[in-house]
């Protein structure tokens, strides 16, 4: 490790945004706008950092990024797997694994799509429901992920091992939910096979929570593609929504979105949920995703 470049990281950051379009993730063009590609706020807000933060940054100055930031800014400038990479070597940052975990990159085709659904809650997950990025509809109505490595990172495990996790559904909704996250983990550990993350997942699953290892010894197997879901929101009580799920190539990720039937008490939630954004999510930011 030869300590962070940053020169050359201000450099990248600043030719990198000057790349994107606003179009490309979802921003308007506007008439005044005065810079071809994004301007730094932008790009502070698509990765949920300060605008001076990023502008320090952008100048060369300031503390050396953490792999959380520098993640962050990848996804929202767009990077490939190969820009993503180099970022993380002009800051002095081990390279994250590509394939799969909170670090992964995500894949472009989900993320074209994730921009283009503004006003609809929306996240992209790994096969193992751990959070990749989300908007901001999603934000509020199911709280942001909690900064966290390893497997809590899964909100399949934080749902048998933290008590928190489940205040997202009604009680009685539980042993439905618990059911489904299983079989969906039976599928995704028969898809990668002898998966160490998959495995060391299951055993700790297995030792800590006696509902998981009697729920696993039945083997049910599903793919958790659709649900009707109720959503327990600090503001808005109780959610009836439709969740629906659309896989990546390899299975690796999938792009979650939420969905009410026009003129249901549900739509109606959604559209207060676009004024409340995430206001009233300040308690429970760390209770979710799905």
């Amino acid at each position: 490790m030869e300590g962070v470049n940053h020169s050359a990281l201000a450099a990248f950051l600043k030719s990198r945004r000057d790349r994107i379009r606003p179009a490309d993730v979802g921003l308007p063009t506007g008439p005044r706008r005065r810079v071809p590609g994004l301007r730094r706020e932008e790009v502070s807000q698509l990765a949920g950092l300060s605008a001076d933060y990023y502008t320090e940054l952008e100048r060369g100055r300031g503390a050396q990024p953490s792999a959380q930031v520098l993640t962050a800014l990848a996804r929202a400038l767009r990077l490939t797997g190969d820009e993503r990479d180099h970022l993380f070597h002009l800051a002095d940052r081990p390279v994250p694994p590509a394939t799969h975990g909170p670090t992964a990159q995500v894949q472009p085709a989900l993320l074209g799509l994730l921009d283009r659904l503004g006003t609809t809650p929306a996240q992209v997950i790994t096969d193992l429901h751990q959070t990749l990025v989300q908007n901001e509809p999603a934000a509020a109505l199911v709280g942001r992920p909690p900064a966290v490595g390893g497997p809590a990172a899964s909100f399949v495990y934080r749902w048998f091992t933290d008590p928190d996790a489940r205040a997202l559904y009604p009680p009685e909704d539980h042993p439905h939910h618990s059911r489904v996250f299983v079989a969906d983990l039976q599928a995704v550990a028969a898809r990668r096979g002898d998966d160490t993350e998959v495995r060391r997942m299951v055993a700790a699953l297995r030792r800590r929570n006696e509902e998981f290892a009697t729920l696993w010894d039945t083997h049910d197997v599903a793919l958790r593609r659709t649900d009707h879901k109720r959503i327990v929101h600090p503001a808005l009580g109780v959610i009836e929504l439709d969740c629906h799920s659309l896989f990546s190539e390899d299975g690796r990720q999938r792009l979650l979105w939420f969905s009410a039937p026009p003129g249901s008490e549900g739509a109606a939630q959604l559209e207060l949920l676009s004024v409340i954004g995430t206001q009233s999510m300040t308690s429970s930011e760390n209770r979710a995703s799905p």
